[in-house]
């Protein structure tokens, strides 16, 4: 476009164009010509400014996917971690599990794997301050009764969750 206005401007300079007629529609074309040259240019200066604003919000974006990508790096090495710390606790008690395993009778063993698969992982509760730490009820008297009077090897039972019971110091016997 600027070399087609320089070109007419030349042929208008020139004097080779004779004819007014002519020579009007040539000034046209040439006002016409910057007009759309103008305008053209005002085009080209609002898509860079948009572009500056793009390119503005594109790195704004990165430093925040960024700081986000640290954030998730973070808590990934953090959940690693408790994974390996609950896999090393789950192994050292699944060894202490199987050494008291070999000590209890295996009816009792039996019971309490089945109670244990019934009640959502705990198959035993203990007994604190006549209350069932597996359902979180309070015996009542007649049970209380019940257990103070049965002897130390009698395996006792929840009446409400059937959970065996474990008597401590604490039971409140």
């Amino acid at each position: 476009m600027r070399q087609r206005a320089v070109r007419d401007q030349q042929r208008l300079d020139s004097g080779a164009v004779s004819s007014p007629k002519d020579l009007e529609s040539l000034q046209r074309e040439i006002t016409s010509l910057a007009k759309r040259q103008g305008d053209l240019e005002d085009v080209v200066l609002e898509i860079m400014e948009r572009r500056e604003a793009a390119q503005e919000r594109v790195a704004e974006l990165t430093e925040r996917v960024s700081a986000v990508q640290a954030k998730v790096d973070d808590a990934t090495a953090r959940r690693d971690a408790a994974t390996a710390e609950l896999d090393a606790e789950a192994a050292t008690v699944t060894k202490d599990r199987q050494v008291v395993a070999e000590v209890v009778p295996a009816d009792l063993m039996k019971l309490y794997d089945k109670l244990r698969v019934q009640q959502g992982g705990v198959g035993a509760a203990r007994l604190y301050q006549r209350r069932c730490e597996g359902c979180r009820l309070e015996l009542n008297m007649a049970e209380v009764g019940d257990v103070k009077a049965a002897s130390p090897e009698t395996v006792l039972r929840c009446e409400n969750c059937h959970r065996i019971l474990v008597r401590t110091a604490e039971s409140g016997l």
